[in-house]
């Protein structure tokens, strides 16, 4: 699954420990995401999105 989590990220300058911080997971679980490794749960997504205030399918896409 491709997404534009780094993008975001970076457009707020934000590390990935800061991200991580604020989803309440590791900074290791950001990394993966942003590289495309890891693929998170719904509920994860959805916390995702309410952080950039944007929709799910803005962030992520196949």
């Amino acid at each position: 699954m491709n997404n534009r989590l780094k993008v975001l990220r970076a457009e707020r300058d934000w590390s990935q420990a800061d991200l991580a911080d604020q989803l309440g997971v590791s900074r290791q679980t950001v990394n993966a995401l942003e590289t495309g490794r890891y693929d998170p749960s719904l509920p994860l997504a959805f916390k995702i999105a309410r952080t950039f205030d944007l929709a799910i399918e803005d962030i992520f896409s196949e």
